[in-house]
Parts: structure tokens; C-alpha cells; sequence
């Protein structure tokens, strides 16, 4: 990889960043695991530390004066006095990369710049593509019917299924977070819901890219989704359609209140 990307604007360089990076991770884990021999575990255990050294070792020589939160290394809480944080998760869906030939898995590279997202990119390498925020996706038109939800194929949480039930919905399986994000993006499903515990590296790209394809992006009570805290559990959000995000986000606050009463 070239130590410069030309860009006409920083932000834009940011952008394009996200999108190469991710990329590249990506073929790193496809061809590491096209040419694996090992057991499974041995190949999830290769491929997170395979990716994190490649992501790392870039973003220090391209944006040395940038902090970095990845799910695969130590945290340095220096990042919390500085203006500019990548958050990586070098390969989401650790479990589904294992299971050769899955293909819901990816990896997540996002840019936080003084309290906002400000660029993002979703490598989906075992699809052969990377939805980043240099050139978002269009999302396409709802197909009529009943609200279709993703869902953790092999932890699916109760909150979720109890949503379903209260809507009428239908659950959707599927693979790693990433991939539940940005089936929103593609308009496989119209939502992603999660209320189960999950850390700022499993959303921060995926919420980057949704955003700026104009998706509704939000905690399950509606407050805003905030990254680079001092502590990087983010336990829940909601991912949507803005034509249905006010309808969901009603029906959590229905189902919390029965719950508490």
C-alpha cells in the first residue's frame, strides 16, 4: 500500500482512507483464509491478529498523530485527549470467518473527529465489496409487507424476539453485526435492533456508513449513539429505515414500560 492517498480535501482523504484500509484487511483475511491448513480456532485467532497488525501498523504511518481503539489491542486511554480516533474492529464475525465458506463477516474501520463519526467504511470481503461514507449507498425502496428485523442467527436476544412479537415482525438470521448493519443499507432488512451488550468497534463503522446513506441511527431509547468514551461498551441501537424508525423505537418504549411496571 502507497504511504500517501491524493484526495482534494482532507476529510475526503479521511473517506478514502476508511474504504482502502478496510479493503485491504479484507484480502489479507480472504487469501489468509483461501491457504489455511490449521484448525478453525487457530484460523479466528490468525486472522483478528493478522488484520489488527495490518491496520495498525497503516494508520500509524498515514495518521501518526491519531488515536486508535481497536477490539484486538490494549486500550491506550490517550485517545480520550485527542481530536481524531480510529476505532477497527480488524474482522467482525470471528465465529462466521471460521466457518469457511461463510460470507457474513467483515471488517469495520471508522474515523470519530471531536464527538462525530466523521468517516467510515464496511469491508465485506468474502462479498467482494466495501461500503464506506466516500460514496454511501443508495438504499433501495421498501418491499411492502411486514417489518423485517436482523437478528443474531446462533444468540438471538429475547428483547429482540419480544419486539417481533409486539410488531408483527419478521426475524431475519444473519451472521456478524456488521453484517446485520449493512443489511439495512442493502434493503434485505429494515432494521437492526440490538439490546444484548456490544463495544464501540462492532458499531461505529457500520452506524458511520448507515448515516450517510440516510438511515435513522440512535440508542434503543433514541439518544444519540457516542463513541469514544472511556468506557467502549455501547450496549444497544437501532439502525433503521427512517419511514419505520419511529414506529420501532414506540414499540421499545411500549415493551420497556410492561417490563418495569
Amino acid at each position: 500500500m502507497t504511504t500517501t492517498i491524493e484526495t482534494r480535501s482532507a476529510l475526503a482523504t479521511d473517506h478514502a482512507l476508511a474504504r482502502e484500509l478496510a479493503g485491504r484487511a479484507g484480502e489479507l483475511l480472504l487469501q489468509l483464509r483461501a491457504g489455511w491448513t490449521g484448525d478453525a480456532a487457530q484460523l479466528r485467532a490468525e486472522g483478528d491478529r493478522r488484520s489488527n497488525e495490518l491496520l495498525l501498523a497503516q494508520l500509524r504511518a498515514l495518521r501518526p498523530g491519531d488515536g486508535i481503539l481497536s477490539e484486538e489491542s490494549p486500550d491506550d486511554v490517550a485517545r480520550l485527549d485527542l481530536p481524531r480516533v480510529w476505532i477497527v474492529d480488524p474482522l467482525d464475525g470471528t465465529r462466521e470467518f471460521g466457518e469457511g465458506p461463510r460470507d457474513d463477516w467483515a471488517v469495520h474501520v471508522a474515523l470519530w473527529v471531536s464527538g462525530t463519526l466523521a468517516a467510515g467504511a464496511v469491508a465485506r470481503p468474502a462479498r467482494g465489496d466495501v461500503l464506506a461514507t466516500d460514496a454511501p449507498p443508495d438504499v433501495p425502496d421498501r418491499a411492502p409487507g411486514k417489518i423485517r428485523l436482523a437478528v443474531s442467527r446462533s444468540r438471538p436476544p429475547a428483547f429482540v424476539a419480544a419486539l417481533a412479537d409486539h410488531l408483527k415482525a419478521e426475524l431475519v438470521p444473519m451472521g456478524s453485526a456488521g453484517i446485520k448493519a449493512t443489511a439495512v443499507v442493502d434493503g434485505v432488512v429494515d432494521a437492526y435492533v440490538h439490546a444484548g451488550g456490544q463495544y464501540e468497534w462492532d458499531s461505529a463503522a457500520p452506524v458511520a456508513v448507515a448515516a450517510a446513506s440516510g438511515l435513522h441511527t440512535s440508542r434503543i431509547d433514541g439518544s444519540p449513539l457516542t463513541y469514544n468514551r472511556q468506557d467502549p461498551l455501547l450496549p444497544d441501537l437501532i439502525i433503521a429505515r427512517p419511514e419505520v424508525a419511529a414506529t420501532l423505537l414506540d414499540a421499545i418504549s411500549t415493551i420497556e414500560r410492561g417490563q418495569s411496571s
